[in-house]
């Protein structure tokens, strides 16, 4: 049975959707191919309908999830308090796709780390817009210290097995960031 462009686009995205959270709960080693395509409800057979490989499925579920994931419009101080907050720490799987997956790129493709470079500089300029209006060199300062600031905390914050290090860590990282560029 022949299945709609409709039904074929509405089937990757949910591919894109489980890969991304499984990817970034588990790793990009630690997800199977079929174990994406059998949490999205569909048989191993059906994903070379969408993708070439493995890689190529690391790569599109890396564009597609930061795709999804930016600073928004507006409010950085807002944005700065939910991402450093212990609900995105707790919950990887539906967290930042940088701080989920940005120290296992190394190992991946060319494409795979292309794919990320562009989010990084998308997610720095979106910062950058939603910074006060400084002077340019010092906004993309500001906005680059803050992004690696921020993902470097929710990954320390992530790591360690004590809990009150890690709301230390997230709560000294947003009052950082609020002395220094709110």
């Amino acid at each position: 049975m022949k299945v709609s462009r409709e039904q074929m686009a509405e089937n990757r995205r949910r591919i894109l959707d489980v890969a991304s959270r499984l990817f970034k709960e588990k790793g990009f080693d630690a997800v199977s191919v079929a174990e994406v395509m059998k949490a999205a409800g569909m048989t191993h057979g059906g994903f070379y309908g969408h993708f070439t490989s493995k890689d190529d499925l690391v790569a599109q579920t890396l564009a597609h999830a930061l795709a999804a994931d930016s600073v928004g419009e507006g409010d950085f101080s807002g944005f700065v308090r939910s991402y450093l907050a212990p609900g995105h720490r707790d919950n990887p799987g539906n967290g930042c796709p940088t701080a989920g997956l940005a120290a296992a790129i190394r190992l991946q493709t060319p494409a795979a780390k292309a794919t990320m470079t562009e989010g990084l500089r998308s997610q720095i300029a979106r910062i950058e817009q939603a910074l006060p209006d400084e002077d340019s060199a010092e906004t993309r300062r500001a906005a680059i210290g803050s992004w690696a600031a921020m993902v470097g905390a929710v990954i320390l914050a992530r790591a360690v097995d004590d809990p009150d290090l890690s709301d230390e860590v997230l709560e000294q990282t947003r009052a950082w960031i609020d002395a220094h560029v709110g």
